[in-house]
C-alpha cells in the first residue's frame, strides 16, 4: 500500500496540519529516496526514506508503516525508524577522511 506524503507527515507529527505539511513538500523540502518532490500527491511506501528539511533542522526517516489518522506520539513513532544520527554519522566520518 501506498500513502500521500502529505498526509503521512501528518501521521508521523513531522507537521501539525495537512496545510502545513503541503507548504513543506511543495517549497522543496522533502525528499524521498533522496529525490526531491513538490506535489503532495506524491506517495510513500514500507521502506522509503524521506529527508525533511526544516530550517537548519534536517531529519531522516525511514518508513515503518501507515495510519489512517493522526493518533498519539506512540503510533506515530511506529510509523518511522529515526535516521538521522545515522545519517551524521557516516557525514561525520567521511569529513574526516
Amino acid at each position: 500500500m501506498a500513502q500521500r506524503v502529505d498526509k503521512w507527515l501528518v501521521y508521523a507529527r513531522f507537521a501539525k496540519h495537512r496545510s502545513t505539511a503541503a507548504e513543506l513538500v511543495e517549497g522543496g523540502k522533502i525528499r524521498i529516496n533522496k529525490v526531491r518532490i513538490t506535489k503532495c500527491s506524491h506517495t510513500v511506501k514500507v521502506g522509503d526514506v524521506l529527508t525533511i528539511a526544516v530550517g537548519a533542522n534536517i531529519k531522516v526517516a525511514k518508513v515503518l508503516g501507515e495510519a489512517e489518522q493522526r493518533g498519539p506520539a506512540t503510533l506515530a513513532s511506529q510509523l518511522y525508524q529515526d535516521m538521522t544520527s545515522a545519517e551524521k554519522a557516516d557525514a561525520t566520518s567521511e569529513a574526516l577522511c
